[in-house]
């Protein structure tokens, strides 16, 4: 390993922006701006460490952070620290030493503060697999759906399916309309879709904290829109869309219960796709769709969209196995009585 290199927990903004924004597999997870996000959001704590050489250029970083349901001694055993997109690295032999430097060293930070590391792959990193494996990370494969927004629109109409088509049809037909939230008063019912969407998933959702904080710092830099579907006077669908580079990202979406004849999950998804068509984007990342073998409601919808399945995978290491098990007993519990 080259010794030249070392891991740092500060970098000039800028730097590290512009490793970001030129690395070909950069995206809005591993930005300075997702940091401030995560700094920002209740019971939320972001890593970031990257490593530089000797003439203090970048070689690879990482940004991660730690979410915990609970706060105090409870938080402890609900802690999970998340790599989204990342990490970032040079591809080439001085990168791939600058990444298992930087693993060593975030581990050691992780280990105290979660149970457990997830690395979400946004594209392909199974040239660098073995990396991963050496230093302690199993891999899992997860699916996901990319629409290709350098079609045309007819194209991309076409590669719906029929039901999908007829649905987006029927919520325009019946009156549902697409708004974009410009007033943050408008978080707080952003929010409330989304709770009852995850509460009916019985799946925990972050702190409004989180989504304040992306309007405050990533609305205003055109980096998220947040989509509300309306029906008459009432708000029954929602989404937050992330942007960056050439791509969109659904990162939150839900809608009421009472309204889902209303199709407001089908107009707000073609009305993402249509949007980001129409304003330049080459890919319209629908955010996941679970394990292959896995019957999964959301899969099933998002596949609808004609997007190309990939198959990126994410990575795994658990730091205390027992305390894990504990944490998703007690977890099991936690959903039957609360949500």
């Amino acid at each position: 390993m080259n010794n030249e290199l070392k891991v740092t927990t500060k970098l000039d903004i800028k730097q590290w922006s512009e490793f970001v924004s030129n690395h070909p597999k950069g995206n809005i997870f591993q930005t300075p701006e997702m940091y401030e996000v995560y700094k920002r959001t209740k019971r939320y704590e972001p890593i970031f460490l990257a490593v530089v050489d000797s003439s203090e250029k970048v070689q690879a970083l990482l940004l991660a952070h730690v979410i915990r349901e609970f706060d105090g001694f409870i938080g402890s055993f609900s802690s999970r620290s998340i790599i989204q997109g990342g990490p970032l690295f040079v591809e080439n032999d001085a990168g791939e030493d600058a990444l298992k430097l930087l693993l060593i060293d975030y581990d050691k930070i992780a280990n105290k503060k979660a149970l457990y590391t997830q690395i979400r792959n946004l594209y392909d990193t199974s040239k660098f697999k073995e990396v991963f494996l050496q230093n302690g990370y199993g891999c899992e494969e997860h699916l996901n759906f990319l629409v290709d927004l350098t079609k045309s629109k007819d194209e991309l109409c076409q590669r719906l399916t029929k039901k999908r088509r007829n649905r987006i049809r029927m919520a325009r037909k019946k009156g549902v309309t697409i708004e974009e939230v410009n007033d943050k008063n408008l978080i707080s019912v952003f929010c409330s879709l989304i709770h009852e969407a995850y509460k009916n998933a019985r799946t925990p959702l972050a702190d409004v904290t989180l989504f304040e904080s992306v309007f405050d710092l990533l609305v205003s830099k055109k980096m998220a829109k947040i989509f509300l579907a309306k029906y008459e006077n009432t708000y029954i669908g929602t989404m937050c869309v992330l942007m960056y580079n050439t791509r969109t990202y659904n990162w939150y979406a839900g809608a009421s219960k009472k309204y889902l004849q209303l199709c407001p999950n089908d107009l707000l998804g073609w009305y993402s796709i249509e949007w980001g068509l129409e304003n330049g984007y080459k890919i319209f990342d629908l955010g996941g769709a679970g394990k292959p073998n896995e019957k999964y409601g959301v899969k099933e919808f998002k596949k609808q969209f004609g997007g190309e399945v990939v198959n990126f995978g994410r990575y795994l290491k658990i730091y205390s196995p027992r305390k894990l098990w504990l944490a998703e007993k007690g977890f099991k519990v936690h959903r039957r009585l609360r949500l």
